[in-house]
């Protein structure tokens, strides 16, 4: 799999700005975009991407009382990348929930790996890195 140029898709950046500002409007946490992919990537990675992206929104909006999440992702010859964060209240457990679990699996599937941490009073970040 290269992981990119299905051109035969809807554009993944345009995906997520829906499901951000969609979700950002229900919640009122604003969400700050830093980067999205430029081009088409793999149906595979943007069905990854969009559940990583789905279940770290809810946690954040149901876990952290943030004010503030942002994410990231970028796709290019070497992989993908993927960051969420938040500025929430962040956690010190290591213990990984449900929601978690799913969002490891989405990258593992596709050979890739995924973490999550958090900084008690400083927020959460998912991190996640997919190999092309």
């Amino acid at each position: 799999m290269t992981g990119i140029m299905d051109k035969a898709r809807p554009a993944l950046a345009g995906e997520l700005e829906s499901l951000c500002g969609r979700w950002s409007e229900r919640t009122g946490i604003t969400v700050e975009i830093w980067a999205l992919p430029a081009g088409p990537v793999a149906a595979e990675w943007r069905r990854a991407v969009l559940a990583v992206a789905e279940e770290a929104l809810a946690n954040v909006e149901a876990h952290s009382g943030a004010s503030t999440a942002s994410l990231a992702v970028t796709a290019g010859p070497q992989g993908l990348r993927l960051t969420i964060s938040d500025n929430g209240r962040g956690f010190a457990s290591t213990a990984p929930g449900g929601g978690v679990g799913r969002m490891r699996a989405a990258f593992a599937e596709l050979g890739g790996r995924l973490s999550v941490r958090g900084v008690p009073g400083e927020g959460a970040t998912v991190s996640g890195a997919v190999p092309a």
